[in-house]
This record gives C-alpha cells, sequence and structure tokens, in this order.
C-alpha cells in the first residue's frame, strides 16, 4: 500500500475498459502485451475479468461494449487502493467532488469470493474515481 494518507494508502489499483470485443481484448492484453489472467467473474455481456500489468496493478477489462468508437476511448473509471475508503471519499469530497456511488461491501465473484469495500466519485473534470480496498484472505 502507498503512503497517500488522504486516501488510506493509495496507489494505482485498476483502470477499467469496456471492451467491444471481450475474448479479443484479453488476448490482446495476455498474449499481445504479457498480462496475467487474474480475478473474473460474470457471463455473457455480463463478464468481468481482472489482469495483471505485472506490479500488482490491473486492467479491469467489462465486456458489453457498444462496438462504437467513442473519441475519448474505452477506459471509464480509475481506481486507487485505499485501506479507508469512507475517508478517502470525504477527502474527494471536502476537495471538491460528488458522490456517485457510497461506500459500500460487495463480494466480487465466487470462485473465490473476494470481499472489497468500494466508492465512486466524479471529479472536477467529470472523471470517474473508485476507491478500492481489499477485505478480505484473496487480496487484489
Amino acid at each position: 500500500m502507498g503512503t497517500n494518507e488522504k486516501i488510506g494508502g493509495g496507489g494505482l489499483h485498476h483502470i477499467a475498459l469496456r471492451a467491444n470485443d471481450f475474448e479479443a481484448t484479453v488476448k490482446f492484453y495476455t498474449e499481445g502485451l504479457g498480462f496475467k489472467k487474474g480475478h473474473s467473474w460474470g457471463e455473457g455481456d455480463s463478464r468481468i475479468i481482472l489482469l495483471d500489468s505485472g506490479d500488482g496493478n490491473y486492467i479491469e477489462v467489462f465486456a458489453g461494449g457498444s462496438g462504437e468508437v467513442k473519441p475519448e476511448g474505452s477506459y471509464f473509471h480509475v481506481a486507487f487502493r485505499s485501506n479507508n475508503v469512507d475517508a478517502a471519499v470525504e477527502a474527494a469530497v471536502a476537495a471538491g467532488a460528488e458522490v456517485t456511488v457510497d461506500p459500500k461491501d460487495v463480494v466480487l465473484g465466487s470462485n473465490p469470493p473476494t470481499p472489497v469495500r468500494i466508492a465512486f466519485v466524479k471529479g472536477l473534470n467529470g472523471e470517474i474515481i473508485e476507491f478500492f480496498h481489499s477485505t478480505g484472505e484473496n487480496q487484489l
């Protein structure tokens, strides 16, 4: 964990990408760029996989892209590690961010089930920021 006291540790956890072709995107990052498959969950257009870039930072690939190429690309949020998601949200709001998803505990997948605490805010430029804390044995 990093040393950013405002958000409870800090450091990049993942960048989320909505894939127009899920399988081709996973193949591009794994076979083409050497990323390692990590935790995955969901089915069909609800599939999600975390691909480790080699240092514990991930690209989170979501299935179900529209097929439309957007001028800004397909990345739709950035996640920062935090050991205190609630305090990170408070710091972001105090700095001018808007909460879009209140802090909550969720379990990612079922093989193995991976409990995390997450929250989302919208930054000053409309960027979506997630604060992410692995809370169980299977650390992400």
